[in-house]
C-alpha cells in the first residue's frame, strides 16, 4: 500500500526500521504527561505466581513500575501514582487489562509474563492470531507509545521529523519514494520540497542502492531518529530537475487542515489529515468559510487521514450533514462479549454517539454551535491510509441516509478503536470495540472498496477507482482524484480519464510492494500507528 509516513521519529518506529537485510474521540481530550520509558530491561523473575486461565483484576498490578516516575501529572496536577515495581508486575498488569477489555480476549493465548523478559515483546504477544477474509491479520492494529510523545501529537499536533509524508511506490529496485505533501508549517517548505518529488538518493547512497549499508542509510534519512538529524537528499523535481537539499528533524507543528478552496461550479473542497485536538478549530474555520461561500456540493479529501479522535469524526459529519443527520445516531459501540451494554472503561450503560452539533472542548469552548452545509451528498476521497475515525465519517454519514461517494483507493479497514491506556509512561493501545452505524453496518475490516461492493447493501456506495496524482498540487482541480470526484458530481459518475496513472492497489498487493504482510526483503518506510485510530478518551490520564 502506500504507506504514509509523516517522518515521525519514535522508540516503536525505530525498532520496525530496516535491517542491514533489508527492509479512532471521546468526551474531552486526553492530556498524558511525561515519562520514562519502561520495560526493556531483562531481570530475574519475580512477582505474582502465574496460574493458567487464572487473572486477577488489572488494578492489582497498575502503576507498580520498575521505574517509577516523580512530579506531577500535569492534568490534573496531581502526583502520578506510579510506585515501585518491576517489569513483570507490569506484564502482570498488560494481561489482565488485555483479557479485561480485548475485544477479542477469548482468542489470546495465555502466556506466563514472567517469562518474557520484554515488556513490549509481551504486549505485542497479547493479540489475537486470526486473520480477515482477505489473509490479513485481523489486529493489524496493537501498539504502544511514549506517553510524552502521545501528548505531544495528540493534544498539541506536534510531531518531530521533517514534516514529509513519503509515499513508499515500490520498495524493491526500481525504487520509488515520492512526497505525498510537505507541513505547511515544516521548514522542508521552505527548503524547497514540495508533493510529488522523487528521492533519487541520501547521503550519497542512491535509492536503488540494495547493500546492507546503503539500506540501512537510506532508512536513517527517511526515519531520522533523533531531533536535530540532517541528512543531504537529492529530490527530482516533478519537471524532472534534480535538487540537492539538507533536510533537518525538528519538532513539527500538523496542520490538519491545510487547503480549503470553493472551485467553480459552487463546489467547496477540504483537505483533512488528522483527527487531533487542534483540528477541531480548524475544521470550523474551514467549513465555515464554505458555507459563507454558499457551496452546492463538497469533496472531502482523506486520502492520508489515519483517523484519532472519533467525536472530532462526528463534529465533521454533522457539519457537512446538518439537517439531514440532525438527532440521529453518527455509531454505536459494540465492546467484547463480557460487556454486552455496558461501557468497561467509564462505567454505565451504552450509549450511542449522536452527530454533535456543538464543539467539543478540543480546541475550541465546548458547546458553541457548529456550522453546516446541509448536504445530502459528499465526495470522499480516499487511499489505504483512509483509516479508523475517518472510516467512521463515510460510515456514519451513509448509515444516516447521506450519499457518500468514494473516490480513490480501498479504505485501511479499521472498524475498531480503544480508549488508550497509560501504565508507567508507556501508554498502550489494545482494540477494545468495533463501531457500527446508524444501520448496524460495521463489517468492513478489510476496508470500503473504491470498485464497490458485491456484499452487504449497507455499504454499497457509488464511487470509482482513481490512483493519487502526485504531479498534481492538492486543490488542483486536474488533480486525477478530485478531478475524477468533480465528474462525477457533473455527470453522475467518474467519467474523466487521467493519463499516466497506474490502478490502486488492493490491500494485499499493495502490501508486497510497501513494507506491509508478507512484503519481501527491501526498502521500508515506517507506517506511524498513532495516525491509523479510532480513539475514546480514557479517564485519569
Amino acid at each position: 500500500m502506500r504507506r504514509r509516513f509523516l517522518a515521525v521519529a519514535a522508540p516503536w518506529l525505530v525498532a520496525a526500521a530496516l535491517s542491514g537485510c533489508g527492509g479512532g474521540g471521546g468526551d474531552a481530550p486526553a492530556t498524558p504527561a511525561p515519562s520514562a520509558p519502561t520495560g526493556n530491561t531483562p531481570q530475574t523473575p519475580t512477582g505474582p505466581t502465574y496460574t493458567p486461565g487464572v487473572y486477577p483484576a488489572s488494578s492489582t498490578y497498575r502503576a507498580q513500575c520498575a521505574a517509577p516516575r516523580t512530579g506531577t501529572n500535569p492534568a490534573t496536577g496531581l502526583a502520578w501514582p506510579d510506585r515501585p515495581g518491576s517489569d513483570v508486575l507490569e506484564r502482570f498488569w498488560l494481561r489482565s487489562w488485555v483479557n479485561e477489555l480485548y475485544l477479542w480476549y477469548d482468542e489470546v493465548l495465555d502466556r506466563d509474563p514472567a517469562l518474557t523478559p520484554n515488556t513490549l515483546t509481551y504486549f505485542e504477544q497479547l493479540k489475537t492470531p486470526a486473520t480477515t477474509s482477505s489473509g490479513r491479520p485481523k489486529d493489524r492494529f496493537h501498539f504502544t507509545i511514549d506517553t510524552e510523545e502521545w501528548r505531544q501529537q495528540s493534544q498539541l499536533g506536534n510531531v518531530f521529523g521533517y514534516g514529509i509524508s513519503w509515499d513508499l511506490v515500490s520498495s524493491t529496485p526500481p525504487r520509488r519514494v515520492v512526497v505525498q505533501f510537505v507541513e505547511p508549517a515544516a521548514a522542508a517548505v521552505g527548503a524547497g520540497v514540495v508533493r510529488g518529488m522523487e528521492v533519487r538518493s541520501i547521503d550519497g547512497i542512491g535509492i536503488d542502492d540494495n547493500s546492507p549499508n546503503g539500506i540501512s542509510t537510506l532508512n536513517r534519512g527517511l526515519s531520522p531518529a533523533v531531533n536535530g538529524q540532517s541528512h543531504q537528499f537529492v529530490l527530482r523535481d516533478r519537471s524532472g530537475v534534480d535538487r540537492t537539499i539538507t533536510l533537518t528533524s525538528t519538532t513539527v507543528p500538523l496542520t490538519p487542515v491545510p487547503v480549503v478552496r470553493v472551485l467553480p461550479g459552487g463546489v467547496g473542497y477540504l483537505v483533512f489529515n488528522d483527527h487531533i485536538a487542534t483540528a477541531e478549530k480548524q475544521l470550523v474555520d474551514g467549513i465555515r468559510t464554505l458555507r459563507d461561500a454558499g457551496i452546492v456540493d463538497l469533496v472531502l479529501d482523506l486520502r492520508y487521514n489515519g483517523g484519532g479522535y472519533l467525536d472530532i469524526a462526528s463534529e465533521v459529519a454533522y457539519m457537512i450533514g446538518g439537517t439531514n443527520v440532525a438527532g440521529k445516531v453518527f455509531e454505536r459501540t459494540q465492546f467484547n462479549a463480557k460487556y454486552p451494554s455496558t461501557n468497561p472503561v467509564i462505567g454505565g450503560p451504552l450509549e450511542a454517539k449522536p452527530f454533535y452539533p456543538t464543539t467539543q472542548g478540543f480546541s475550541l469552548v465546548s458547546g458553541q454551535p457548529l456550522p453546516t452545509l446541509n448536504l445530502p451528498r459528499v465526495v470522499v476521497l480516499t487511499s489505504a491510509d483512509t483509516c479508523s475515525a475517518s472510516e467512521s465519517i463515510i460510515n456514519g454519514l451513509a448509515g444516516a441516509g447521506v450519499q457518500v461517494v468514494q473516490v480513490g483507493a480501498n479504505t485501511c479497514g479499521k472498524p475498531y478503536g480503544f480508549y488508550p491506556a497509560d501504565n508507567c509512561g508507556t501508554t498502550y493501545f489494545a482494540i477494545q470495540f468495533r463501531g457500527v452505524n446508524a444501520q448496524g453496518f460495521g463489517e468492513y475490516a478489510d476496508g470500503f472498496s473504491a470498485n464497490r461492493f458485491s456484499g452487504d447493501a449497507r455499504a454499497n456506495l457509488p464511487g470509482c477507482a482513481v490512483a493519487d496524482d502526485l504531479k498534481h498540487d492538492l486543490g488542483d482541480s486536474a488533480e486525477g482524484q478530485l478531478a475524477a470526484g468533480l465528474g462525477w458530481l457533473r455527470d453522475g459518475a467518474c467519467t474523466s480519464t487521467i493519463s499516466g496513472l497506474s490502478a490502486p492497489r488492493g490491500p494485499r498487493a499493495a502490501a508486497a510492494t510497501s513494507g506491509g504482510e508478507g512484503a519481501p526483503p527491501g526498502l521500508r518506510v515506517p507506517e506511524d500507528p498513532t495516525r491509523t485510530n479510532r480513539i475514546l478518551n480514557p479517564l485519569g490520564m
